[in-house]
């Protein structure tokens, strides 16, 4: 029966309307996945001779005291980059097919997952290079005990992943433990280290995790096969109704209705909370760049890149999926007398003032001198005036529903990725790394400020001849757009 699973998705995946786009797209994946497949191989060889010559400690000792971070940092990874497991089960229930076997088949799938299989390509080369080194056989039985707290995490994600009030206290949690280590106020690996040695020295240790990863699976399994039906989902709990007041928003007149839909959307439901969340995390990226903790990115078209990317976190991530976040109801919209115009001016507004607030909350890099911030205000000088135009017209050619209710692909999706949306998203971030570095090695970091915010000032002044020709795009795309809505696959 699997056989046939398989078969069924192999089909799928050919006769999809996006089947050229998933070609292209699984190329670069492969070469991505190649890429840190061969990093993970460098990591587990190198690691072991790094921390045994220069740093003359037991390797294995090392590892087992991180390891906790390593384990939890792979669940939040997983959280919100892997996709669930999903299968098209309407067709099937109707079959003489026993649901244990969908269910297993489903669940089984996350088994083969990339985020299962790249931490072999770490921890084997490192097991081997142990064993070589004299650690003995006991060494296989401490992998063993690695592989349970993967496959862990790939269970424990598929049941966490819906309920934000689980990770996000425990996220939260384990921060503040690093932090109390950094600073020396605790250390949790005093405890946890003896745990992960244990299941090396000792042979009793290491079914503790292939233990939890069996119960979690089981778990995984009851829950799913307790949904599996045609009609799961029809019936809905019933809450306390609320109402919220967004008069303020009546100042923007007609857009007024789009905006608090927009705002309602973002704090209702899971995908749009993911992005905002990963919209804050942006303003923090610029740390990597303005600290100089990492050489190459200290110089100035890098700068201006973090620049842009701190103060447009929230453009980026929720302006290249509109229309998609209305994918659900997008046909009946395009069945009212909607004007386009007022419909997209209110995407923009609401991406601009996403933009001030990131700006706003940026402030503390003045810590870094006033130089540093004036590349986040140029950077959102030139995100409202240039890339918030960029990001709506790249959204007529994305063809991509979103379910409201998952939180994966919170950075893109497989039909958001072709010629067009690539050629337009050049001008978003190569553009001001070319004006802020020919300002600033021609003349001056000033002139390189003045270059940028010219740039996004230029933009905002034709803003409404920018808008008339996307406005007409959009247009042009509205029943391309209606029918890759449509598409399931």
């Amino acid at each position: 029966m699997f056989r046939h699973f398989i078969m069924l998705e192999w089909k799928s995946f050919f006769r999809s309307a996006s089947f050229a786009t998933n070609v292209i797209l699984k190329v670069f994946m492969g070469l991505a996945a190649l890429y840190f497949m061969l990093l993970f191989v460098g990591a587990g060889i190198g690691l072991f001779f790094f921390i045994k010559e220069d740093l003359h400690q037991d390797p294995l000792v090392v590892v087992n005291t991180y390891l906790i971070y390593y384990w939890v940092a792979d669940l939040v990874v997983r959280y919100f980059f892997q996709k669930m497991p999903v299968t098209n089960i309407k067709p099937l229930l109707t079959l003489p097919i026993l649901r244990n076997t969908i269910v297993h088949y489903t669940l089984g799938k996350t088994g083969i997952s990339f985020f299962n299989l790249i931490h072999a390509f770490f921890f084997i080369p490192f097991t081997i290079v142990l064993l070589l080194n004299g650690y003995g056989v006991s060494v296989l039985l401490w992998h063993l005990g690695i592989l349970g707290l993967i496959y862990l995490n790939n269970w424990l994600n598929i049941l966490i992943n819906n309920k934000d009030w689980v990770f996000y206290p425990m996220l939260a949690l384990v921060l503040a433990l690093g932090l109390a280590q950094y600073y020396k106020i605790f250390d949790i690996t005093f405890y946890t280290q003896p745990f992960f040695q244990g299941m090396y020295t000792t042979g009793y240790l290491v079914l503790l995790p292939l233990l939890a990863a069996i119960l979690v699976y089981y778990a995984a399994f009851v829950h799913f096969k307790s949904n599996l039906n045609l009609d799961t989902g029809l019936a809905k709990k019933s809450d306390e109704a609320k109402t919220e007041d967004f008069s303020w928003l009546n100042q923007f007149g007609t857009l007024a209705p789009f905006l608090k839909n927009d705002i309602k959307l973002l704090k209702r439901n899971k995908r749009s909370r993911t992005t905002v969340f990963m919209s804050f995390l942006f303003i923090f990226y610029g740390l990597l760049f303005f600290t100089n903790s990492i050489e190459a990115y200290n110089n100035p078209a890098m700068h201006v890149f973090a620049g842009i990317f701190v103060s447009g976190g929230f453009l980026f991530t929720f302006g290249q999926f509109v229309p998609s976040w209305d994918s659900a109801y997008y046909p009946l919209m395009m069945s009212q007398n909607i004007s386009y115009r007022q419909y997209l001016t209110s995407k923009w507004w609401l991406m601009v003032i996403g933009t001030l607030i990131a700006t706003v909350i940026a402030s503390f890099y003045l810590y870094f001198g006033w130089q540093t911030y004036m590349l986040i205000v140029v950077g959102a000088i030139y995100n409202i005036g240039v890339n918030s135009h960029l990001v709506l017209l790249g959204g007529a050619y994305v063809k991509t529903p979103i379910d409201l209710t998952m939180a994966n692909k919170a950075f893109g999706d497989k039909q958001a990725f072709n010629s067009k949306t690539m050629l337009i998203s050049i001008p978003k971030l190569l553009v001001p790394m070319l004006l802020y570095a020919a300002g600033y090695y021609l003349f001056s970091a000033n002139v390189g400020f003045v270059f940028v915010a010219a740039a996004g000032l230029l933009g905002f002044a034709f803003r409404d001849t920018m808008f008339t020709k996307i406005e007409k795009i959009y247009k042009t795309e509205k029943y391309a757009t209606l029918e890759g809505y449509k598409q399931k696959n």
